[in-house]
């Protein structure tokens, strides 16, 4: 089972809807896919239109006890780990667990599940914390959309300083532009300096109503069969994902 985090440390830059895109497109395939929604704010959990049992929280994740709580989504072979409230504080939780030290728990949480499952796409939080050292430790690649704008690119950046100081391999990090709107001169310009760069995926995600209506139609894009625009691009980064080393 390959796990592929979709972060950044900055928030609304499109990782809710790449990580749940990205696993219906991964379904579509025929893979058998377990979409983790790790950010207490639960969108993806929102788009998938479940809700987490009252009887689960944080500790029965942190125990390996939440298997049970695992859901199946509307779509054949994917299946949802709803996120829960008490989630915004799990970088508390994981800084206080004794094995905490190698940053392995979360990875130790997944691998009991890996013959079940050919993908784990983690919906993860913007932040910097513990967390976040666990995520991209658990990680075979690490996913990061980027608005083509100055504060994004610092994201990248910070994940980059993360990755160094807890000595773990930059490679696995591969970057998008997300949200791009080829009309603003900044996008095109940040797009051309920073394109070539060998994490840069050459896909990139436009910034397109169909996507933000994800929150009204609370489905993937091209749930409903259609092959529209934001679907191709989805399928598009998928394919460069899975060459890049997630397949």
């Amino acid at each position: 089972m390959k796990i592929i985090a979709v972060y950044s440390s900055k928030g609304g830059v499109g990782k809710t809807a790449t990580a749940v895109n990205l696993a219906h497109v991964a379904v579509r395939e025929g893979g058998r896919v377990l979409l983790c929604d790790l950010d207490p704010q639960g969108a993806a959990s929102f788009y998938y239109r479940i809700k987490p049992k009252k009887s689960f929280n944080r500790s029965l994740l942190l125990r390996g006890r939440f298997e049970d709580h695992i859901r199946a989504t509307d779509y054949a072979g994917l299946d949802l780990l709803p996120a829960h409230f008490s989630f915004r504080n799990l970088d508390i939780a994981l800084r206080d667990e004794k094995r905490s030290k190698k940053r392995k728990i979360l990875a130790d949480l997944l691998d009991p599940l890996a013959a079940e499952y050919d993908y784990a796409v983690l919906d993860c939080p913007p932040n910097l914390t513990v967390l976040s050292e666990h995520i991209v430790t658990a990680a075979d690649r690490v996913v990061t959309p980027v608005i083509p704008t100055t504060l994004s690119l610092l994201a990248l950046d910070q994940l980059l300083k993360l990755l160094k100081k807890i000595e773990c391999q930059r490679g696995k990090v591969l970057a998008f532009f997300s949200m791009v709107e080829r009309r603003k001169s900044m996008h095109v310009q940040l797009m051309k300096t920073y394109g070539g760069y060998p994490m840069f995926l050459k896909t990139f995600v436009p910034f397109m109503a169909e996507i933000e209506k994800m929150g009204i139609t609370r489905q993937p894009v091209g749930a409903g069969g259609q092959q529209s625009v934001a679907f191709k691009a989805y399928h598009l980064l998928w394919q460069e994902i899975k060459q890049r080393g997630a397949a």
